[in-house]
């Protein structure tokens, strides 16, 4: 029983490896939604919100990231030996997640990543970190039960690469709440080509090119830190027409 434990417990490991989520932190400035009403966004590039984006060395969002890496890397590796032995997990945060993690996987394509922003949205409780922004970890986010838009950005990363979502497929992405008059993140997923929003502030998720109220600032992909350097152009459906 003991070996069989322990075969597991490596297995787990070994799968770690094509799971954990290092990587520096992305700093971008991009451009203003424009077109209020129905649009069309046309894309420059396969990044979500269509936009260009470059790695960047530099910044105070990618010392943030990688503040946090190290924190994210050892959560990977104590949520995939628990995968592997939930009988011995001894973290009740991990096992909550690995709960919702066991959700997602029983779902394919748009439920998958629908169920994780929905399981995740109810599970942490909103709350502000104040002046001092501070970007935990998935297991410190479930062990204190709330969590800022990042920290909820940050448990969906890690449930859905767990839950077995591509790490190519994911973004963390900062935006410019414009009706808000605020910075916000979100988990930008890619299915079939098209980019979904998970976000902590609606249960429905919807493409990039409907969230029209938010302007794409920062981009976080695994050990990339990009910075867009276009803007977004909307063009209103009338003038297609038009043409």
């Amino acid at each position: 029983m003991e070996t069989a434990t322990r075969s597991r417990a490596w297995r787990a490991i070994l799968v770690l490896c094509g799971l954990v989520l290092c990587g520096s932190a992305a700093e971008l400035r991009a451009g203003t939604l424009l077109s209020p009403g129905a649009g069309l966004l046309v894309r420059k590039s396969a990044e979500p919100f269509g936009v260009f984006a470059f790695a960047i060395s530099a910044g105070s969002l990618q010392q943030k990231w990688l503040l946090l890496k190290d924190k994210l890397d050892g959560d990977m590796v104590q949520l995939a030996l628990c995968d592997g032995d939930r009988d011995n997990c001894a973290s009740p945060a991990a096992l909550k997640l690995l709960a919702i993690v066991d959700q997602a996987r029983a779902r394919d394509g748009r439920a998958r990543l629908g169920e994780t922003n929905r399981a995740i949205n109810l599970a942490i409780r909103a709350a502000n970190d104040g002046i001092d922004d501070v970007w935990s970890s998935p297991l410190a986010t479930f062990a204190r039960g709330a969590g800022d838009c990042e920290d909820y950005a940050i448990a969906k990363l890690a449930a859905l690469r767990l839950a077995g979502v591509a790490a190519e497929d994911l973004r963390i992405v900062v935006v410019r709440d414009v009706r808000a008059g605020e910075e916000h993140a979100v988990v930008a997923a890619r299915l079939d080509g098209r980019w979904l929003m998970l976000d902590n502030r609606r249960m429905a998720m919807v493409e990039d090119d409907a969230a029209r109220s938010y302007q794409p600032l920062f981009a976080l992909h695994r050990s990339a830190v990009m910075k867009y350097v276009d803007e977004p152009m909307q063009v209103s459906m009338m003038a297609v027409e038009a043409r």
